[in-house]
């Protein structure tokens, strides 16, 4: 069992490093993307770079329900977005002394965020109601294409305003011996290295679940969500130590929201329909409204979330962290599904 685990362990640290590689080319593509095309810093950071960054949660989804587990997948987009919400604002606060924010995230990203968890809630409600699988109180029920499509369409809007920001925004030149089509390539290449990777983290949490007799739920939760977060991370800091902060905080809120209207849905609309675990849903998703407010109450305050502010968020993950480790010991029972 020791070899075993020991082998897992390796797994993960290779697999989490090739994202990370993974990342960093993407980054690159992406920005040089964006200036080619002319794009603002705030659709960069909420659109291209967060649905690249996304990619890695994209895939965790997919592999998680190809294994017939797609409450693993959830989990680990819920994970991911309590992790992004949190742990990402709070070191790009602390790398960067400090990260300032304007109207446009405080009043527009978040805002729209917090709708966003609201419909990927009522989405799943709407599953248990119509499409129940569960008895005995068993709060499951199946997500259909149907269903898959409302989140889609909110994800659709979010575009449409982020779409009327490039209308007034008067852009650089490129560079002269920017080559989009290299750009694109390397895009690519990055996608392929990061859904390979993040193949071997979903399998490494199956073994990890069945080696512990734990619900893969727990794993998906904290080890791929914080694996599969390392773009938007690596973004998010990088912009922050260069005084950029629009684009640090653009990137974890239009990250997040690609996650909850879009991630989730694909994963759906590929396989048909999937099953849902109401009971897990409700309570993280709750944790991560709570985290969504207490971001959106500090970067109110003078539009700027200062490294003690910083150190608040990571005291509320490790909070959190530890919420799911008593779950899955017993010593709480706030989520029947653990």
């Amino acid at each position: 069992m020791l070899v075993e685990l020991l082998v897992i362990a390796l797994t993960v640290v290779v697999a989490t490093a090739f994202v990370w590689g993974g990342s960093s080319l993407l980054e690159r593509a992406a920005e040089n993307l964006s200036l080619y095309y002319g794009l603002p810093p705030v659709v960069h950071g909420a659109i291209v770079v967060a649905i690249g960054s996304s990619f890695p949660e994209l895939a965790s989804v997919v592999f998680a329900a190809i294994e017939n587990d797609f409450n693993l997948g959830v989990s680990a987009i819920v994970g991911s977005a309590i992790f992004n919400v949190l742990v990402i604002p709070a070191i790009s606060g602390l790398y960067g002394e400090g990260v300032g924010a304007n109207r446009d995230i405080v009043y527009k990203e978040a805002q729209f965020y917090m709708v966003s968890v609201s419909a990927l809630i009522i989405t799943f409600a709407l599953a248990v109601i119509y499409y129940p699988t569960g008895s005995d109180g068993q709060l499951l029920g199946q997500v259909t294409r149907e269903l898959a499509v409302i989140p889609l369409l909110l994800y659709g809007v979010y575009v449409f305003t982020q779409y009327q920001d490039t209308s007034d925004y008067d852009s650089e030149s490129p560079p002269a011996d920017l080559s989009v089509l290299k750009e694109w390539l390397f895009l690519l290449v990055s996608l392929v290295v990061i859904a390979v990777a993040v193949e071997q983290l979903v399998e490494a949490a199956l073994h990890l679940s069945d080696i512990f007799d734990t619900p893969s739920a727990l794993w998906g939760i904290t080890v791929i969500a914080a694996a599969t977060s390392l773009p938007d991370t690596l973004v998010s800091v990088r912009a922050a130590r260069r005084g950029d902060g629009v684009t640090s905080l653009a990137n974890v809120f239009g990250s997040n929201i690609f996650d909850l209207l879009v991630v989730v849905p694909v994963g759906v609309l590929i396989f048909g329909t999937v099953d849902v675990d109401f009971s897990v849903v409700v309570p993280t998703m709750g944790f991560l409204t709570l985290a969504t407010v207490v971001v959106f109450g500090l970067l109110r305050t003078e539009l700027e979330l200062t490294p003690r502010e910083s150190g608040v968020l990571l005291v509320v993950y490790a909070g959190f962290v530890g919420w799911m480790v008593s779950e899955t010991l017993g010593y709480t029972a706030l989520v029947p599904g653990f």
